[in-house]
């Protein structure tokens, strides 16, 4: 019996001197490892609306862009951005389609003049022709919440800085490498004749393959274009002329 007994105190010894496991979720030697680790940015992945797929852009630098803005207000109020924070009409913030979000831009209205700073927290407009849509706030420092839209000249300031008016300094306007996307095939055979006719009337054409809801999709990229600018002239003429569904997207 004392043997038994001396048996069970050794057991009961080795037991408790014995290293404790961490708590689930946690490392005994790096307790942050986790939290450093790069966290993916879902706002920059590729999306498609009403069709049309868009891409949102790696960078800010030198982006600058005309055409028309729009603004939404009370109907959106209260509801969750594409960034995942909730839309305050009275804030000066902004939609754009491919800006990064986070993005400090300068938009000009043309008409009157005036300018305000917004921050770019959602995506939009997906109406043709508009380029960003405003807040509420914004819409009304700029004179368009009565008129509806206005054309504006939109410039990218980047990302503010430690002083309310300092930003990450602009070194270029929109240059950068774009095509345009001008069809989109399951067959490849119709993807490859499109592209061989885009080479032989525009030079470059060539086709990328994805996958799309378990099926395979050629699309057909048509022109090499230096800027955003000269790209998105190029997708309003080959949606003019037979390719209505073109949109602009980035080969960097």
């Amino acid at each position: 019996m004392a043997k038994f007994f001396l048996i069970i105190c050794c057991l009961f010894f080795i037991i408790s001197c014995a290293p404790k496991k961490p708590p689930v979720g946690t490392s005994s030697q790096h307790p942050q490892k986790d939290a450093a680790k790069p966290k993916s940015r879902p706002s920059q992945k590729p999306y498609t609306v009403l069709g049309k797929r868009y891409e949102p852009l790696e960078t800010h630098d030198g982006f600058v862009q005309t055409g028309t803005a729009s603004w939404y207000g009370r109907d959106f109020h209260g509801k969750k951005t594409s960034n995942g924070e909730i839309y305050d009409m009275h804030d000066l913030t902004a939609a754009h389609k491919t800006l990064p979000l986070g993005v400090f831009v300068k938009v000009k209205n043309r008409d009157n003049g005036r300018e305000a700073v917004v921050r770019v927290n959602d995506r939009g407009p997906f109406v043709k022709g508009r380029i960003i849509d405003l807040s509420y706030a914004a819409a009304k420092q700029l004179g368009v919440d009565v008129v509806g839209t206005a054309p504006v000249r939109i410039e990218a300031l980047g990302y503010r800085g430690a002083g309310a008016d300092q930003y990450k300094a602009v070194d270029s306007y929109d240059q950068g490498s774009y095509t345009v996307q001008i069809g989109s095939f399951k067959d490849f055979r119709n993807a490859e004749r499109l592209m061989t006719e885009m080479k032989k009337s525009i030079g470059f054409s060539e086709i990328h393959e994805t996958t799309v809801n378990g099926e395979l999709f050629h699309r057909v990229y048509a022109g090499k274009y230096s800027s955003l600018r000269a790209a998105e002239k190029a997708e309003e003429d080959f949606s003019n002329h037979g390719y209505p569904g073109s949109f602009t997207v980035s080969l960097e």
